[in-house]
């Protein structure tokens, strides 16, 4: 018998039944997201209300906040439970979770890549470290965004060796929506043209070896035999179904460029110098903590910023720089195109990215807070009463060697003017982000601590630090007031030196 396992999306997606557990695959913008089965799967569900009841499962953000990606799913019966690495990408999945519609949770993006792995190798669950005095602690809040999720926990205590870690419990994974570039009838695919790896083969096991259907979106059929055998992430003998879409975009923009995939190495549009402004302050402080031979990680947001501060240098080739989706150097992407990258130097499979993260290899991390308080905890995850998700934060928060968190003082409203190597505040926000005690701790300082992890908090109007006697106010901004400007603008109180240090003034210059 000849195998053939190319089929429609209609007929692909036939297969998802109700109630499945269906796990996603993306990054934002567009990154190897299976855009065609995701429409298939939601025209099919409209048109006859199935499948429903699903549980969906992502270990990174997937959408463009408004009609793809999670969005497709987002709708009052199609899904019963989601557990979502970051949630930002899809406003209906929010909005369902914070109506109690759904049951909502969150697993840090790299736990659940490496989660995926442990289900397929059939091993207990995953055992590590990450998460531990964060929200995803069952001692916490156990990974659960609303009311309807609190009764399951993700994770349990366990003790090995005497130390403390979490078990996140397995399941089994019924149907795998997934994408490659190009694919042969048996189902041997290739990811050659992908901007990233992602999770893909180990989402593809744990469907497989749980019994379930892998079906994989490509742009190229070819014929048997084609594919180098170098060039197959995901061999046919784990593959249900291939949908064959020409009209594949490598994001939602980019139709193809060859230089982010990694096939060839290219012109790199010049980055512009940055503009000065209040982001751009905050990364030149930020990037004053760089050391040559540094291994980097930038999370999204006022981090990127530090990235294109060390590419407007011309400096790339002086720090290693990473990100989670499982690529080493190039010039970074940002905005909507965070994950992205062009002439990147490696592409490796997104939970060995994360076994390198986990073990200690980053130096440095530059990544966001949407609030952090006097015990240094700090919140990115749930805002506002608003599910966001930590993406790879808790799993790169937690791991770096130093950990720099960038972020405005406080937020809406705020008027700075920013030149002549001074800050001046014009108006205050109505929101500050220095609190008493975060919403929800998606990075706990009393771990850091534990771990003597150095830790700095870095705005526009202060630099504060982590220690075992508390947060401490180590510099503040030239041209601003310390009592008035930031001590009362704080929900607590920190340690203050006698003689704090002025940032440097060639950050507001």
């Amino acid at each position: 018998m000849t195998i053939n396992k190319f089929m429609s999306a209609n007929d692909a997606v036939a297969m998802i039944k109700d109630g499945d557990t269906v796990a996603l695959i993306g990054g934002g913008g567009g990154l190897v997201e299976a855009a065609t089965l995701h429409k298939a799967a939601e025209k099919r569900f409209l048109e006859t209300g199935h499948p429903k009841n699903l549980h969906v499962i992502h270990s990174l953000g997937i959408g463009d906040r408004k009609s793809r990606g999670m969005n497709c799913f987002a709708y009052e019966g199609m899904v019963k439970r989601v557990i979502g690495g970051h949630w930002v990408w899809s406003p209906r999945m929010q909005q369902l979770a914070k109506d109690e519609k759904i049951e909502a949770y969150v697993l840090p993006g790299g736990v659940a890549m490496q989660l995926f792995r442990e289900i397929g190798a059939g091993r207990p669950g995953l055992f590590t470290h990450v998460g531990l005095g964060t929200f995803v602690d069952p001692r916490v809040e156990g990974g659960a965004m609303n009311k309807s999720a609190s009764k399951r926990p993700l994770a349990e205590v366990v003790t090995i060796d005497g130390k403390e870690l979490l078990r996140y419990k397995p399941f089994p994974v019924n149907v795998a929506l997934l994408r490659g570039s190009f694919g042969d009838p048996q189902g041997n695919i290739s990811l050659d043209q992908e901007p990233a790896n992602l999770d893909i083969y180990a989402v593809a096991l744990a469907a497989h070896n749980s019994g379930g259907k892998v079906i994989v979106q490509v742009r190229t059929a070819v014929e048997f035999g084609a594919l180098p055998a170098r060039s197959v992430r995901i061999p046919g003998a784990i593959v249900d179904a291939v949908v064959v879409d020409p009209g594949q975009m490598m994001s939602y923009d980019i139709p193809y460029d060859p230089t982010m995939s990694g096939e060839i190495k290219g012109p790199v549009p010049p980055e512009p110098k940055p503009e000065l402004n209040v982001r751009q302050v905050i990364a030149r402080r930020a990037a004053e903590e760089l050391f040559d031979g540094a291994v980097l990680n930038y999370g999204f947001g006022i981090p990127d910023g530090v990235a294109k501060l060390i590419a407007s240098r011309g400096e790339l080739d002086r720090y290693y720089q990473t990100i989670e989706h499982g690529t080493y150097g190039g010039a970074l992407l940002d905005g909507t195109l965070f994950g992205y990258a062009r002439n990147a130097t490696a592409m490796i499979d997104g939970p060995s990215q994360f076994d390198f993260y986990s073990g200690g290899g980053l130096d440095l991390c530059f990544l966001g807070f949407g609030e952090m308080d006097e015990a240094g905890d700090v919140n990115v995850s749930k805002l506002g009463g608003v599910t966001v998700g930590p993406g790879g934060f808790i799993d790169i928060a937690q791991n770096a060697k130093r950990a720099i968190f960038c972020g405005t003082f406080d937020t809406k409203g705020t008027e700075l003017e920013v030149g002549g190597g001074k800050l001046s505040i014009r108006k205050n926000g109505d929101v500050p982000k220095l609190v008493k005690a975060v919403e929800q701790i998606t990075f706990s300082g009393r771990e850091a601590l534990k771990r003597n992890q150095e830790v700095l908090y870095v705005t526009e109007r202060a630099v504060f630090s982590l220690t075992a006697k508390g947060i401490v106010l180590s510099e503040v901004a030239p041209g601003v007031d310390v009592r008035k400007d930031v001590l009362d603008r704080m929900k607590f109180t920190p340690l203050i030196p006698s003689d704090p240090k002025i940032m440097s003034a060639a950050c507001f210059t």
